[in-house]
């Protein structure tokens, strides 16, 4: 879709990919990291060996960036940081009934609690077309994602239960809406809206330093924890979660064994883990 728009917005006569288009795309932007832009350009790379193989297109599949080791290490959300952000999520003030901040107030608190109980990845939640969220089955069609792969998420039956109700108020306020979670203008939010929110309300109430990606890697380490001891195969477990987060390979997924500490042994020699996958409780939301 974005390489799509990209063309359609820089190339709209063009009739025919060229090597132009793609090298524009895969170009690395300024301030974009490695594995960013290798995520970004497969879509392209995919497309041209695609036609090249039918012998479609004389366009030369892009450079991939080699990938870079990872040396972040999130933040460790604690039970009671959590607690007060949604917290703060359930309490935010409506200004003079203006619409703008009654659909602020309606979907802060479930938008995050969403990125909180299902790992989903923020522009996943943003981007998310209503008729994509099948709330009968309880599953979340992801389409549009990091790089090119399509994923399917299964609710909790909690937080099924908030979208549920979120679903029937925000359809009242904006009736007819393309995006499960739409600004005032009928769009999908924006970027600097998630950032510039959670910012806000973490801020207001914890000292520590956290953004809303990191309860992607929450998600996983609750997740990954709650394994251990347990009396079901580990590796069909992984491959679950790797699904569930959109991970193309279980190689990706295996990153969290660096970052959930004194795990990495126990891993390791694990050959049993419980018959039930786990999902983090989603923190019950204050006001419908």
């Amino acid at each position: 879709m974005f390489f799509d728009r990209y063309c359609l917005e820089n190339y709209p006569g063009g009739t025919m990919l060229t090597q132009e288009m793609v090298d524009g795309w895969c170009r690395q932007r300024h301030r974009s990291a490695n594995n960013s832009c290798r995520s970004r350009i497969y879509v392209a790379d995919s497309f041209v060996r695609f036609l090249n193989g039918r012998g479609l297109s004389p366009v030369q599949p892009p450079q991939i960036p080699r990938k870079e080791m990872r040396t972040y290490i999130p933040h460790a959300f604690t039970q009671e940081e959590l607690s007060r952000f949604f917290h703060e999520c359930d309490h935010i003030p409506v200004i003079n009934n203006r619409k703008e901040t009654v659909i602020r107030k309606m979907t802060i608190p479930v938008f995050f609690r969403l990125l909180y109980s299902s790992g989903i990845r923020t522009n996943e939640a943003r981007l998310l077309p209503r008729e994509n969220a099948d709330l009968g089955r309880g599953v979340l069609d992801i389409q549009y994602s990091k790089g090119h792969d399509q994923h399917y998420i299964v609710l909790h039956d909690s937080m099924l239960e908030i979208m549920h109700r979120y679903d029937t108020a925000i359809g009242e306020i904006v009736p007819g809406r393309e995006y499960f979670f739409p600004s005032i203008r009928n769009s999908h939010l924006g970027r600097g809206w998630v950032t510039k929110n959670f910012n806000l309300l973490w801020r207001g109430v914890n000292a520590s330093h956290a953004t809303a990606y990191e309860f992607r890697h929450h998600y996983a380490v609750e997740n990954i924890n709650r394994w251990v001891g347990r009396g079901f195969g580990f590796h069909d477990r992984l491959v679950f979660l790797s699904k569930s987060m959109g991970h193309t390979t279980v190689e990706s997924t295996k990153y969290y064994y660096s970052i959930v500490p004194g795990l990495s042994e126990t891993i390791k020699e694990q050959t049993q883990a419980s018959s039930e996958w786990m999902m983090p409780e989603v923190p019950a939301d204050e006001e419908a």
